[in-house]
Order: structure tokens, then sequence, then C-alpha cells
């Protein structure tokens, strides 16, 4: 090896030291990026201006606290990762292609960072991969645009209105204004939470089935989120809501505090009528599974409104409790 490609060599090494140095959360002076690679800050400079050259855009700021740091350029530069990222990356990649309904995009990138992975690397990620399960979903994941997902979070960080078409489960077409807040990822669907303007309530719409028309509305004053801000409940409650088939208004004779402690959000909702019973309103795609889970309330009910169908599990399930007592006469 001559010395001109010993020195080529020396360079590169020290380029991508540096590059995973200058990726950190915070800037560093020439002096410390010196004296971590042992050059001088002269030879420090020269190296910055040959990443700026290669489309790494390191930024500078002058002053007594003032120092180098990769900033965001017009495109995405390659990256450098250690071993413990680019484990949580390929297993994140791998959950998005499972889960999100971005599929193509993330089996994309996930081809290109497998690709170049080393061995010892790849091995535990194949192993987290082989030893950990997922609960299938019966439904598969509707397809959603990746540039339709970026405009909707855009327009919720800069707070403009939202006009657009939109289908509902039952495909039923109409013309939406929404100002919209957030973006939920509920199991393998998105959706949008926003404040209908027409209807003057807030809403939430599968991302899927939305259309947007251009160009956007004006900017608005933002408005308190439902559910004191907690956006996963509220989303939780209606998209499980809009799902049942069977549903039930159930006077509960126990406090409203004490019964919403044990209930997840998507449960349904719990309003008291005083300071011993609530009412609580709920549902389920199965009489015979809301019947059990009344059961699983651990207090006393009665059943307001329901269908037929639940009045009848709800005695069969009693009597299917009783027979199992060893003093029933059926065991006599």
């Amino acid at each position: 090896m001559n010395w001109q490609t010993f020195r080529m060599i020396e360079t590169s090494a020290r380029l991508l030291k540096l590059l995973t140095l200058l990726q950190s959360p915070r800037d560093w002076t020439g002096a410390e990026l010196a004296t971590k690679l042992d050059v001088s800050p002269r030879t420090i400079r020269a190296d910055i201006e040959r990443l700026r050259g290669l489309g790494y855009p390191v930024d500078a700021t002058r002053g007594s606290v003032g120092g180098y740091r990769l900033g965001a350029g017009g495109s995405l530069p390659p990256l450098l990762l250690n071993d413990e990222e680019a484990v949580a990356v390929v297993i994140g990649l791998r959950k998005a292609a499972e889960l999100t309904g971005l599929e193509e995009s993330s089996l994309h990138a996930l081809t290109k960072l497998e690709q170049v992975l080393p061995s010892r690397l790849r091995r535990r990620v194949n192993s987290i991969h082989t030893f950990s399960v997922q609960v299938p979903q019966d439904v598969p994941a509707p397809l959603v645009d990746p540039e339709l997902l970026t405009q909707l979070a855009g327009l919720c960080r800069d707070r403009e209105q939202l006009r657009f078409d939109y289908l509902s489960h039952r495909s039923d077409p109409s013309r939406r204004t929404v100002e919209p807040y957030r973006l939920v990822n509920w199991g393998r669907r998105w959706y949008l939470v926003g404040y209908d303007l027409d209807r003057q309530d807030w809403r939430t719409f599968r991302v899927d089935r939305i259309s947007p028309r251009i160009p956007t509305g004006p900017r608005f004053t933002p408005r308190s989120l439902p559910d004191d801000g907690d956006i996963t409940a509220y989303v939780s409650r209606r998209v499980s809501a809009a799902a049942w088939r069977y549903r039930a208004q159930v006077v509960v004779h126990a406090s409203a505090e004490s019964i919403a402690a044990r209930l997840p959000p998507a449960a349904g909702t719990v309003e008291p009528i005083d300071d011993h019973t609530c009412l609580f309103s709920t549902g389920s795609d199965s009489a015979t599974g809301l019947a059990v889970h009344l059961a699983l309330l651990d207090a006393d009910f009665e059943i307001r409104e329901g269908p037929d169908e639940l009045h009848t599990s709800v005695r069969q399930l009693a009597e299917r409790y009783a027979r199992a007592l060893p003093d029933h006469p059926a065991h006599a």
C-alpha cells in the first residue's frame, strides 16, 4: 500500500468518526473535535468542508458557545447508526410494515437497511422477530398514502382548515370542512381528529377515506381538545362505538369513579347518577360478549336499555353460573 492510498483511508475513517460526532444532539467546538480525533483544528476545518462537499449540511455558529453540528438539508444524507440504533430502526420498520398501513414505504426502507446490516446485528434482529408474537388482525389494513399523512400532519401543525370529500363506513359520500388537530394510529388504521365546522362538533375520520381538496382553508385559533385533551381515549371510544352491533345502557350500583377506574376508555361512557350509582353506556359486537363484560363490573346492575338478545344472554349466563354450584339440583 503506497502512502497516498494510506492517507485516503485514514482521512475516510476520520470523516466517518467526525460525522458520528456531529450527529449527536449537541454543538461541538473545533477544539473539542480536534481533541476527540487527535488532529489539529485546521484539519477539522478542512474535514468539515469535505463533508459539506459530500452533501452533509454541517451548521456552524460563532461565539464563545458556538460550534458545529449536523443540520437539516434539502435532501436526506446518508446517516450513521450505532448497533443499538440500527436494531431499533429495523424492528420499528418491521412493525410499521405490519401495523400502520404504510407497508410499501416501510418495506422499501427495511430492504435497504437490512441489505447493509452486519451479520451480528441481523442475527439479533431475527432473534427478536422469531421469538416475539403479534396478535393477528381479522381485518386487512387499508392502504394509507404517506404523502397524505404528511400533509395532514402539516395542517395540524400550521392550524389550517381542511376541506375534503369523505366516505362513511356505509360508503355514503359527504363534503367536510374541519379544523384538523391530531393524527392517531389505532391498530391497523389511521384517524384524523378534527372539529367539524358544519356540524359544530368534534369528529373522527379514517384517513384512508379522506380525499383532500386544494387549496386548504384559512388558519384557525385552536380549541380545547375533547376529553380534557386525552385524544387516545376519545378516539378509542369513538372507534369502538362505531363498530358496536349491540348497545346497552346499564344502571350500575357503584360510584362512577370506581367503575370508570376499572374500565378502559374503549369500553364506553360512565355518567354519575348519584354518589352510589352511575349510568354505563356500552356495547359489543356480540350479545353474549356484552353480557360477560357486564358481569366483570363486579357490581349489581340493571339493564335500562338493551336488545332482547342481551336479556337472553344474561339469563343464560345466570343459569349457567347457578348450575355450576355444587348444591344445584343438577348435581344431586
